[in-house]
């Protein structure tokens, strides 16, 4: 069994990965804590980062902005689609306005688990072998999602 706490990652082919991380609470919560831009803020980002929002219509066919600030005044946007939002499921793409023509079209699936707990899992495709390769460096480096779903966990605790 994956520890709760530990996001594991895997090619599924040249441009796609995927990714499953377990929580200690229900998947509704997690959902919520996906599609409700009061709980989005609170998580979103690496230690230490906070999280503005430009926009967020977490709806199928709406769409999201926000900022990762970073200090200093330094600051990573990012924007896409939401393309179907369902119960404990959520098509989008995102994008990072650094790197313009690069959007990713990602699926996340929020399963229930025994025990109140749930899984979070996800396929992201990307436009190319290369920006794939960067990204699975980049998760699996712990820079990446896991800092975001940390900082998720203390939110769930403090919402049960």
């Amino acid at each position: 069994m994956t520890h709760p706490h530990t996001t594991t990652h895997a090619r599924a082919g040249d441009t796609v990965l995927t990714f499953r991380r377990e929580f200690d609470a229900p998947a509704e919560l997690v959902f919520r804590c996906h599609t409700e831009e009061a709980l989005f803020v609170r998580w979103m980002g690496p230690r230490g980062t906070s999280c503005s929002v430009e926009r967020f219509d977490a709806a199928t066919g709406g769409a999201f902005r926000y900022t990762i600030g970073a200090g200093g005044g330094a600051g990573y946007t990012f924007f896409g689609s939401y393309h179907e939002v369902s119960p404990g499921r959520i098509v989008h793409t995102w994008e990072f306005e650094g790197e313009p023509g690069r959007p990713t079209l990602e699926t996340l699936r929020i399963v229930p688990l025994a025990a109140g707990r749930c899984a979070l899992e996800g396929t992201s495709v990307y436009t190319s072998i290369e920006h794939c390769a960067e990204m699975l460096d980049f998760d699996e480096s712990g820079d990446g999602m896991d800092e975001n779903f940390e900082r998720l966990d203390v939110l769930l605790q403090t919402l049960a």
